[in-house]
C-alpha cells in the first residue's frame, strides 16, 4: 500500500520539524551568547555544591547511572498525571496533590541536575541552561496554579498548569536531546570499549613499564588501534580504556591515589576517581564504571583483552 501525497507530505514535515529542532539546539551548543550568564551560575553551583559526598549523591556515583534522569520521572509524571485528571471532572484534590508532589520532587530534581550540569563540557552547559529556564518557568507557573486553585479560581489554575506542562514537556525534550545527542550522562568509557578489537592486544614487554605510574599505550595489532591505560603493579599490571566515563577524559594523565584501602585513578579533567581493581567509580561526576581489560603475562609480555560484555 502506497502512502498518499497528504500523508507522505506530513511525514516530511514531521522530519523537518524533528531536524530543525536539533539543529536550533546545536546552534545554541555551539554559540557562545549564553556564556556571561553561564560561567557565574556554575561558579555559584560549585561554591554551593562542592565535590564531596553531597555532591557525589547527586551525580548518582552510589547508584553506578546518573540520578537527574531517574528524579526527573517523578515530577514529570505527577504532573502529566495531573493534567490528566483536570481533564475529568470530580477529581480536584487528586490534581491538586499531584501537581503539589510534582513541586516537591521538583527540587532535589533541579539539584541533582545542577550537580551534573555544572560538570558538563560547554556544548552540554549552554543546552543544559535552556532546560532549566524551562524547568524553573514551568515551576513557577505550577506554582502560580496551585495558588489560584487555593483562592478558588480553579479554571485559572488549570490554564496555568496545561501552560506549565507544555513547558515542561518540551523541557523533557531539550533532556533527551542532552542525553542521546551530546552524550550528557552516557559513559564514554563504554563507547571507547566498543571500538576495540576483541582479541588480546600485545602491550610489550611488562619489564619495561615503570612501576606505579600511568603509562598510554596504543596498540596497532589489528584495524582497531586500542588506547590504554596501563598501570604496573610489581609482576601484574592492570589495564584500563584511556577514557574516563565521565567525559572521556585521558586516564593515562591522572594520578593515583588509595581511597578505603582500594588503589585507584583520578581523571585528571574533573576529578572521577576509579578502583583500579574493577573500575568502579567512587568519586564523581562519574557515575559509571571505568573499563577494565582482562590482562595476562605471556613470555614476559603484557597483553590485555577487552571484556565480553563489549563485544557487538
Amino acid at each position: 500500500m502506497t502512502s498518499s501525497p497528504t500523508r507522505l507530505g506530513c511525514h516530511l514535515g514531521a522530519l523537518r520539524c524533528s531536524m530543525s529542532i536539533s539543529t536550533a539546539l546545536d546552534r545554541i551548543a555551539d554559540s557562545g551568547r549564553l556564556d556571561a550568564v553561564i560561567e557565574p551560575v556554575r561558579k555559584t553551583v560549585n561554591k554551593v555544591l562542592r565535590p564531596g559526598a553531597v555532591k557525589d549523591v547527586l551525580h548518582g556515583v552510589w547508584l553506578g547511572h546518573p540520578l537527574h534522569p531517574a528524579l526527573a520521572q517523578v515530577p514529570l509524571g505527577a504532573w502529566m498525571s495531573a493534567g490528566l485528571l483536570d481533564a475529568l471532572p470530580g477529581n480536584r484534590k487528586e490534581a491538586d496533590l499531584l501537581i503539589a508532589t510534582g513541586i516537591a520532587a521538583a527540587v532535589p530534581t533541579a539539584l541533582a541536575g545542577a550537580a551534573d550540569w555544572s560538570e558538563g563540557e560547554i556544548g552540554q552547559q549552554r543546552v543544559g541552561a535552556v532546560h532549566a529556564v524551562l524547568n524553573s518557568a514551568a515551576l513557577v507557573l505550577y506554582a502560580g496554579s496551585l495558588f489560584a486553585r487555593a483562592r478558588g479560581s480553579r479554571a485559572r489554575g488549570r490554564r496555568l498548569a496545561y501552560a506549565a506542562l507544555g513547558l515542561a514537556s518540551s523541557s523533557a525534550g531539550i533532556g533527551g536531546h542532552l542525553a542521546y545527542h551530546q552524550a550528557a550522562g552516557a559513559s564514554h568509557a563504554a563507547t571507547a570499549a566498543r571500538t576495540l578489537s576483541h582479541d588480546w592486544i600485545d602491550l610489550g614487554p611488562l619489564a619495561d613499564l615503570p612501576d606505579g605510574q600511568p603509562m598510554l599505550r596504543v596498540s596497532d595489532d589489528s584495524d582497531r588501534p586500542a588506547s590504554l591505560c596501563v598501570i604496573r603493579r610489581g609482576d601484574m599490571a592492570h589495564v584500563l580504556v584511556d577514557s574516563c566515563s565521565h567525559l572521556g577524559g585521558p586516564l593515562h594523565q591522572g594520578r593515583l591515589t588509595d581511597i578505603g584501602g582500594n588503589q585507584c585513578l583520578v581523571c585528571p579533567w574533573h576529578g572521577g576517581t576509579f578502583v583500579l581493581a574493577d573500575g568502579r567509580a567512587v568519586r564523581g561526576p562519574a557515575v559509571a564504571a571505568a573499563t577494565v581489560l582482562q590482562t595476562r603475562v605471556s613470555d614476559g609480555r603484557l597483553q590485555a583483552k577487552v571484556p565480553e560484555r563489549h563485544e557487538v
